[in-house]
């Protein structure tokens, strides 16, 4: 075995590229890259008892000369004994109708194809022919775009997508040392026109800016994959450290999760941001486009100088809350859902024995006995009233404008909305948490916050109504 396959041999190894006995996709696009890639992988799959499927996009931008590279790859896979899958797209009439960018819309309908082909033949993984020359103009390119650490790492060696590993063998191997190895193995390819054309900005960082920096630096590619690799490195610690942080610290609902906002605190700024995003795509947002000024305004919002409620448009279906020392992070609802806060009323006849309230991801029970019986309420979620003097039927709803009780112990009657206030209830929470009411209107009870004075435990009384409230966390 030659210094090439030995090197590509110790990678895979090195980095779990595949499995002995796997089948593996390589992309071929007819370039040099992919025609190299796909040779090595060919001297390789006997000692390694790969099975390889040869799979090439034409996406019909180029029409004969296109037409012509989808040829010589299935004439090359055919000589190798490989089998070669094919397909052709008119990409220029897929974006007219989607309005998408020309790169992307190409991308999205090759790497569809790709996964396809994986998916029939049962493949492990998908071949890439990215080398390091990419991977240079990758870091560059986001570089002058606006990147993090994370970008800085470009292209992963290997990632999964769909269920399916996407790996590159070839990312650390240099554009002329593939060049040496088609010369040298005699591998045919096709030179792609496109490639001279200056109105792709990959094109440009690769024919002008990359050689105008080499004037500076002349190693620059190496030391833009040097910077990708420790970038890297450090990205996949920060992001062990990261995931450990958000199984400690943040609490997960239905419909989102939220943390305390001194523990977001207690972190190095660094893994503030990390958490934050990591959060953000827990709930279903696509993080690559969250700005860093929508994570800096959730950061920012935690602070102790800030605003005690506040709340946030994340965008994407995202939004932030901050409710005192909680921060919530929610997933909107979807069109056509009825929201949680739209409102909620339940009748209670008499007899009732309980009452299942969705809406505040809670349960109510009601149970009657004598009145010698009944210990006295052992937190502020429960609470005893008077069997006899109760107005039935009840109603258990969420809060309207207007609201007031007749608080026990005090004069007059006093705003639900002030109690919440007083009670430092999440502004979240208000539409949501449950309201006990009489047949006369009168609340009689706010589980968790107050009761009022009516039908009040005497010492006449026989028999009691014992109401308890359990949480979604109690309930078994």
């Amino acid at each position: 075995m030659d210094d090439w396959l030995s090197d590509l041999l110790a990678l895979a190894r090195q980095e779990q590229l595949w499995r002995p006995g796997d089948t593996v996709v390589a992309a071929v696009s007819g370039g040099p890259d992919s025609m190299a890639l796909l040779h090595m992988l060919h001297r390789l799959a006997g000692p390694e008892r790969l099975t390889l499927v040869a799979a090439h996009v034409d996406h019909g931008f180029r029409g004969e000369e296109s037409a012509r590279e989808a040829e010589s790859v299935r004439q090359y896979a055919a000589a190798l004994g490989i089998a070669c899958q094919t397909v052709r797209f008119d990409l220029p009439a897929y974006i007219e109708e989607t309005r998408m960018n020309a790169q992307a819309a190409a991308r999205e309908k090759r790497y569809a194809f790709l996964h396809e082909v994986a998916a029939n033949y049962g493949a492990a993984c998908i071949a890439l022919a990215h080398h390091a020359d990419d991977q240079a103009e990758t870091v560059l390119m986001r570089l002058l775009r606006g990147t993090g650490p994370g970008g800085l790492a470009g292209m992963a060696m290997k990632r999964s997508e769909k269920n399916v590993e996407l790996i590159r063998p070839l990312l650390r191997t240099y554009k002329a040392d593939i060049l040496r190895y088609c010369e040298q193995w005699a591998v045919p390819y096709s030179q792609d026109s496109s490639n001279g054309q200056k109105y792709y900005t990959r094109n440009v960082v690769r024919l002008e800016v990359l050689p105008y920096l080499a004037s500076f630096n002349p190693q620059i590619a190496q030391s833009l994959v040097r910077l990708s690799e420790l970038a890297s490195a450090e990205d996949d610690w920060l992001e062990q450290e990261t995931k450990a942080v958000f199984e400690r610290y943040t609490t997960k609902q239905h419909d989102g999760c939220q943390l305390n906002r001194k523990a977001l605190l207690g972190l190095h700024v660094a893994l503030q941001r990390r958490l934050i995003k990591l959060i953000l795509s827990y709930i279903g947002l696509e993080t690559e486009t969250t700005s860093f000024d929508s994570v800096e305004t959730i950061r920012l919002a935690a602070a102790d100088g800030a605003a005690s409620t506040w709340s946030f448009d994340v965008g994407g279906g995202a939004r932030f809350l901050r409710e005192y020392d909680n921060l919530v992070f929610i997933r909107q609802e979807r069109p056509g859902m009825t929201s949680r806060q739209s409102g909620y009323a339940y009748v209670v006849p008499e007899g009732t024995a309980m009452l299942n309230l969705l809406e505040a991801e809670a349960e109510l029970a009601f149970e009657e006995m004598a009145a010698s019986e009944a210990s006295m309420p052992g937190s502020r979620l429960e609470a005893l009233f008077d069997a006899e003097a109760l107005q039935y039927p009840l109603t258990v709803r969420n809060r309207i404008p207007g609201d007031r009780m007749q608080v026990l112990g005090l004069n007059g009657t006093k705003k639900v909305q002030d109690m919440f206030v007083d009670e430092r209830v999440a502004p979240s929470r208000r539409d949501v948490l449950p309201l006990v009411i009489d047949a006369n209107g009168f609340v009689l009870w706010i589980p968790g916050i107050r009761r009022s004075r009516h039908a009040q435990v005497q010492a006449t009384t026989s028999r009691v109504i014992r109401m308890t409230m359990r949480q979604a966390a109690e309930l078994p």
